[in-house]
């Protein structure tokens, strides 16, 4: 028998249900001590109403459905309420419990229904089942401490009574942002952060002004949806061994409560909406990296927490004898497109973006999203349709990285509506492939600098293409340019694991090393990576860290490491103050040219708006002559800049090269803005159109 809670007390926050009059005239049931009544059937999840709770929860082919409630950090139930038949319509229960104090207990179900593996039910009446509308999840507060890998999630009532005043959303056009990815915990984790907060999202509120000064104006963040950093755990050599990124959700609604510096009781994701307000302050957006592709149940093997026990038929990809499609690589794959588990994602993007005003989701494994039921590749996925046209998300970036482990790479070809942008891959590659020397990339890099007009048209210069050379899967920048091959020998998997077409090039040395002249030419190559990154059109993204050299000391594939191979070593901001100051000024330069960074419409002077040169201008076919060589020349008019013209330059040969540029009206001559071959930028007019590109180097010429 149920204590009695205090009945509510407080005023209910203006999301709450609203009870009609009526209400109040209609008997109610008993059911474990508590009044009762059949609830909102359309509100899912759990929510706090006047005078206790809603709760709604669906399965299609349960038989029964039981409500648990539980005091803090008890494991049995100190109330079982079963839903009565009567308060079910269609596949929907929905019950309210009077006289509950939303901060005198958690939540779970246990669903009872058929056991048929062979067809994909597999109930069982005796699990503890997290709400999969939870807005918050127990237990895991405290990062690696003893959690429930997968057995008794519960779940609390979150009030949502977060003021944002009047602050606003950047609304920043694709073409305009500087997207720079990070991972929460490791940003500020090391005690080289200065932080009060270190490890937190307070933490990272703290780094804002740093952020503001790089010049970035959006930010990634790895996933911050609840999941379970233990699920992973293992000791590998003295080491303790994590599921530090994340890519595995455990509840989609929920927050991380790990990466908040206190416990937040049924507040939990204020100090994450207090970091996103403090972010839009200054004018940066901020995207969270979604992972809708799999959940951390994994496969026969994995834990039964949530979806297997409502309805693992529906929620999951299985095949015809009941087993788990692993289109992840992560034991299970999400079925996306059945409308059950549509409605729930589209119900997941809507709460984020309205309740935490997140301003983009960049979707893992995309190309799963857009499978159908049979695993096959749709040519019109609902899902990726309805997300494109949901008037909730209208302004809401999305971005696919689009490939999956199953073999499905969609990179160019991604279903778009002109509403999806794409991780463009082959960006990544053609770029590392052309810098480290690669012969017969000019073409290829040339192509990528314009926009990856091959692949996506006009499209691509604008919001289709997001440019990377790093990311947090792979090489870190300086890594890129210090180890020919992996050094993931820490993971445990004897190297195995982690990507080998890497196209990285240690400029003589493998790892660290003192002598002066690889150093140098390492950091001239981060120069020159980083300076065809903010001259190409698209959206530019970059990883936290490479601004400082930072390393993971040749780990690419760094996701189980809760130290300082993950950690960002600030340290090196002041070791390489001079690199800093070289992303300051590339991005500044971006910023400044608007031509570099979309089309204006017409090119200037009778000059084509985008053109490719080699060492000798206008020739029919520029890359024959050198093909380590490449010239792109952008030029475009507009009303508040008036003529802009643009011209890369870049050799990645290792000799020198005398290089003619486009020649100009006589009016105008040409400056040099950029030379990677020195640390120091100091732009200054050139005599004539001829110069000569040292080897390994990048310059950047804008006409005056």
């Amino acid at each position: 028998m149920a204590q009695s809670p205090q009945l509510l007390n407080q005023t209910a926050p203006s999301s709450s249900l609203t009870l009609p009059h009526s209400i109040h005239l209609v008997p109610l049931d008993q059911i474990a001590g508590f009044d009762v009544r059949p609830g909102f059937y359309d509100i899912n999840g759990a929510t706090a109403i006047p005078g206790g709770v809603n709760f709604t929860v669906h399965s299609h082919s349960a038989t029964s459905i039981e409500l648990l409630l539980f005091h803090r950090t008890e494991d049995e139930p100190f109330a079982v309420l079963p839903f009565p038949q009567h308060y079910r319509i269609g596949n929907v229960y929905s019950m309210i419990v009077f006289k509950l104090n939303i901060e005198e207990f958690e939540y779970a179900y246990r669903a009872d229904g058929p056991y048929d593996p062979r067809k994909g039910l597999i109930f069982d009446r005796t699990r503890y089942l997290l709400d999969p509308y939870a807005k918050a999840v127990t237990g895991q507060s405290q990062w690696g401490a003893t959690s429930p890998r997968g057995q008794h999630y519960k779940a609390r009532v979150v009030k949502d009574d977060f003021d944002w005043r009047d602050s606003q959303q950047p609304l920043i056009p694709m073409e305009d942002l500087v997207i720079y990815e990070l991972h929460v915990r490791g940003f500020t984790k090391d005690t080289s952060s200065g932080t009060a907060h270190p490890g937190t999202f307070a933490g990272l509120r703290e780094k804002i002004p740093y952020l503001e000064s790089l010049g970035v104006n959006a930010v990634e963040l790895m996933p911050i949806f609840e999941f379970d950093e233990m699920q992973d755990y293992r000791q590998y050599n003295g080491n303790t061994l994590y599921n530090y990124w994340g890519y595995s959700t455990v509840s989609f609604f929920s927050p991380n409560t790990s990466y908040a510096a206190s416990t937040e009781y049924n507040r939990e994701g204020n100090e994450l909406k207090e970091l996103i307000q403090a972010f839009h302050q200054r004018g940066i957006e901020v995207y969270l990296d979604v992972v809708f592709n799999h959940t951390a149940e994994g496969d026969e093997r994995g834990p039964f927490f949530s979806f297997k026990g409502f309805d693992n038929n529906i929620y999951y990809l299985l095949t015809p004898d009941g087993h788990y499609y692993n289109f992840s690589g992560c034991g299970n794959t999400m079925n996306c497109n059945h409308p059950i588990v549509r409605q729930m994602i589209l119900d997941c993007l809507r709460y984020w973006a309205t309740t935490y005003r997140v301003d983009g989701f960049r979707f893992d494994l995309a190309s799963i999203l857009g499978r159908s039921e049979d695993g096959s590749p749709m040519g019109t996925p609902p899902l990726l349709q309805s997300l494109a046209f949901d008037p909730i998300l209208g302004n809401a970036k999305l971005i696919a990285e689009a490939w999956d482990a199953g073999g499905l790479y969609q990179v160019g070809t991604f279903p778009s509506w002109n509403r999806w942008a794409e991780w463009n891959g082959r960006y990544r590659d053609d770029i590392r492939r052309y810098l480290k020397g690669d012969a017969g990339l000019a073409q290829g890099a040339a192509l990528r600098i314009a926009g990856s007009l091959d692949m996506y048209g006009s499209r691509g210069g604008s919001n289709a293409s997001v440019n990377f050379i790093t990311c947090h899967d792979g090489f870190t920048l300086w890594d890129l340019y210090s180890y020919n091959d992996k050094h993931n020998e820490p993971n445990g998997w004897n190297c195995t694991d982690g990507a080998n077409d890497n196209n990285s090039w240690n400029c003589g040395a493998e790892g660290d090393t003192e002598d002066p002249a690889v150093n140098e030419l390492r950091r001239r190559m981060c120069r020159n990576a980083f300076a065809l990154l903010m001259c190409s059109r698209g959206v530019p993204m970059f990883l936290a860290g490479d601004e400082f050299c930072n390393t993971q000391f040749g780990n690419n594939n760094a996701y189980c490491q809760d130290n300082l191979i993950s950690w960002l070593d600030w340290n090196r901001l002041e070791e390489n103050r001079d690199m800093f100051q070289f992303f300051q000024y590339m991005i500044r330069f971006r910023k400044e040219h608007r031509v570099v960074r979309a089309s204006t419409g017409d090119g200037a002077h009778g000059f084509p708006e985008v053109s490719f040169h080699g060492v000798d201008p206008w020739r029919d076919r520029p890359f024959d002559q050198q093909d380590r060589y490449v010239g792109v020349m952008f030029s475009g008019w507009e009303r508040d800049s008036g003529t802009q013209i643009v011209y890369v330059a870049s050799n990645a040969w290792w000799e020198n090269l005398e290089v003619r540029l486009p020649q100009l009206p006589a009016t105008m001559y040409w400056e040099k803005a950029v030379d990677t071959w020195q640390a120091e930028q100091s732009p200054a007019p050139i005599s004539g159109n001829q110069v000569t590109i040292r080897g390994r180097s990048v310059m950047v010429f804008v006409a005056r």
